[in-house]
């Protein structure tokens, strides 16, 4: 017999952060500010974004950049050889809009089909869909619309046998050159410039350590590495402490830990930027009600049709926090394994 289960994790309030802008795909917002909750077992991580934060909070310049937002999902099909294969893609990529107005739109009344790639292997036709599913993070909407447009295309092409509402060309909760480059959810950048006087009494370091550091272990070692698209100290060590706060798909960490950081010394100061190309965020959905994830979206006061865009800009902030924390840290030698020791150790004293 079952019985269910809790699992506490030590959740904590970070920030607040102080945006200077939210640049939205169609609007920005000046000056507002968020905290926002991390869920994690690794709690020197919470005075690490804290420290980013008041960096944020000092420089008065941090903005973040919104540059797409789609869920995907990829159908997979056989055809009896490739010139069938190419001649069923050639079609099926004519047809977004009609898609869109004959069988997405009577799915949900949130999705939106906005883009559609094919890919071929042999006979074998990829469909990679993306939807725009407003506040939600988006799996099922899409999986749902996907499904459907798959059972349309085998009743009106004979020739094609629909083999998987999932072909993993999506790519969900895997790394993959495709997410990296497409994006998968929301892809985001964050950035700050940083004064030479901030980074040596808030970082204890200076811009030319931190630039430094980025590119022989962020950059040079992640080539060593093998990293696919991905050049960052921690991003998922962020990320998943969000999503888990949040009541988002912790898997999607996966694709979320992909991402470039990015520092060069402009005009005597620290540019910092972190790239992240999948964030899976949604306010609403699977996960959030009845939650403590719906008390912490309720305590961000985030609302309205931008909502999930808000939330991912948010997540994208802890992480710019974050990393650039460790990576100051990392210039001294020891204050990493220090700051653990003396943090846990007091913790379970």
């Amino acid at each position: 017999m079952s019985k269910q289960l809790t699992t506490t994790i030590e959740t904590q309030w970070v920030g607040p952060f102080h945006f200077n802008k939210m640049n939205f795909l169609n609007h920005s917002l000046e000056q507002v500010v968020f905290s926002a909750p991390l869920a994690t077992y690794e709690t020197p991580l919470f005075a690490s974004v804290n420290r980013g934060a008041k960096v944020i909070q000092t420089i008065k310049n941090f903005q973040t950049t919104l540059l797409s937002d789609g869920m995907t999902r990829s159908l997979m099909f056989e055809t009896p050889d490739a010139l069938s294969a190419r001649q069923l893609a050639d079609d099926i990529e004519k047809k977004l809009s009609f898609f869109q107005d004959n069988i997405v739109s009577k799915t949900s009344r949130f999705a939106r089909l906005q883009k559609l790639d094919t890919h071929h292997v042999a006979s074998l036709v990829y469909l990679r869909l993306s939807y725009f599913t407003a506040n939600a993070s988006g799996h099922n909407m899409a999986t749902l619309a996907s499904d459907q447009i798959g059972q349309w295309i085998v009743e009106h092409y004979p020739n094609a046998t629909y083999l998987s509402v999932s072909g993993n060309v999506c790519s969900d909760k895997k790394v993959s050159s495709v997410n990296a480059i497409q994006g998968r959810g929301k892809h985001v950048i964050a950035e700050g410039w940083i004064t030479r006087q901030v980074v040596e009494q808030l970082l204890r370091s200076t811009p030319e350590k931190i630039v430094e550091l980025n590119t022989k272990k962020n950059l040079l070692g992640s080539i060593l590495a093998g990293s696919l698209l991905s050049a960052n100290a921690h991003y998922a060590n962020m990320l998943l402490a969000f999503y888990l706060a949040t009541g988002q798909d912790a898997a999607n960490i996966v694709e979320g830990s992909q991402g470039i950081t990015f520092a060069e010394i402009r005009n005597d100061q620290l540019y910092f930027s972190v790239s992240l190309p999948n964030i899976i965020v949604g306010t609403v959905g699977n996960g959030k009600t009845g939650t403590d994830a719906e008390l912490h979206l309720k305590a961000m006061t985030i609302e309205g049709e931008f909502a999930s865009q808000t939330l991912a800009q948010i997540a994208s902030a802890v992480v710019w926090a974050g990393e650039l924390s460790l990576l100051a840290a990392l210039t001294n030698q020891h204050e990493l394994i220090k700051s653990h020791l003396a943090i846990e150790r007091k913790k379970k004293s």
